[in-house]
């Protein structure tokens, strides 16, 4: 969220996303970066129509009965928007703090199943690495005993426990052409717990730059494209041409706290992980995305050289594309 400023500018702008034509406000929840759950409380009371919800907010920082509670009340506050994305897309910022997430999908799985039951009006005892008293119930009334609770993960088994459990999956699609075999791991995982894919929405999360005329657009992802894409799947950045071993020499910059050399040294096959460009290009690209069977696309920063031209584009040019 930082790459778009501070986080009453990130407010402002979810406004215009929802003037824009936007349908769903999605801000990411890490460690040491602004608070998602303040952030999301904000956009809610300065929203009426969108959907509000937090993506990679983990069953390890945050216990389930916090998340539960922060769900529950951002619908009351909200009028039934809420909606959560549960899970990491990387193991890396637990581990900084001395957590194992080896467990990580068994501790996604027994997480949803809490913050589900505790949502219903169920006392929850003990639940996979949970083992909790007699005590552990809501004591309020949620709006919804069923929000919405994607699953964000990495990986074949958190892909396809997506497919399994959850009301979705928020796969990265970084860059957007490598989400295919991602999905097929989450159609896998529905099919084998006898559900139909067709129900669950498939949200791919992309990275955006985009400019009227498509000036200007590589710069703004150059910090993004240094912290984040060192962690990607091999998979991913197989398509641009690069390895995880050749970002090595980035990841020791980002580390280091040399943030500026880091994005200077960003080459420009990297570019390629993200949406970029004019909004006809970016919609040609994301319209290949519901080919694979994609059914929502969220779209993170930078959003562009000028983040809140980016917005009014997208609602001017590039959802009335796709829509067409």
């Amino acid at each position: 969220m930082q790459y778009l400023g501070s986080p009453r500018d990130v407010v402002d702008l979810a406004v215009l996303a929802e003037e824009a034509g936007l349908d769903e406000i999605w801000v990411p929840h890490d460690p040491f970066m602004s608070n998602a759950w303040t952030i999301q409380t904000a956009i809610a009371e300065r929203t009426e129509r969108v959907a509000v919800g937090s993506l990679g907010t983990n069953p390890y920082t945050t216990d389930p009965s916090e998340i539960a509670t922060h769900l529950a009340t951002l619908d009351l506050l909200s009028g039934g928007r809420a909606a959560l994305g549960l899970g990491l897309h990387t193991t890396s910022m637990v581990e900084w703090l001395g957590l194992d997430a080896s467990d990580v999908v068994e501790r996604t799985r027994a997480a949803v199943a809490i913050v589900r039951a505790l949502l219903r009006g169920e006392t929850v005892t003990c639940k996979g690495p949970y083992a909790w008293g007699e005590e552990c119930a809501l004591r309020f009334e949620p709006l919804r005993a069923d929000p919405p609770v994607l699953v964000a993960g990495f990986g074949p088994e958190l892909l396809q426990l997506a497919g399994e459990i959850g009301d979705g999956a928020m796969p990265m699609a970084t860059p957007p052409e490598s989400v295919a075999p991602l999905l097929a791991e989450v159609v896998s995982g529905a099919r084998a717990a006898g559900r139909d894919p067709g129900d669950l929405e498939l949200v791919a999360c992309a990275w955006l730059s985009i400019s009227a005329d498509g000036r200007g657009t590589e710069d703004p992802l150059r910090p993004m494209i240094a912290t984040f894409a060192p962690y990607l799947e091999e998979h991913a950045l197989a398509s641009t041409g690069v390895s995880r071993a050749d970002l090595a020499p980035l990841r020791e910059l980002v580390d280091g706290g040399r943030l500026e050399e880091a994005a200077a040294a960003v080459a420009a096959p990297l570019f390629d992980l993200a949406l970029t460009g004019t909004p006809e290009r970016v919609a040609e690209r994301i319209a290949t995305l519901a080919d694979v069977g994609v059914t929502h696309v969220s779209l993170g920063g930078p959003l562009g050289p000028d983040p809140r031209e980016a917005i009014r584009l997208l609602g001017e040019r590039v959802l009335p594309a796709l829509r067409a």
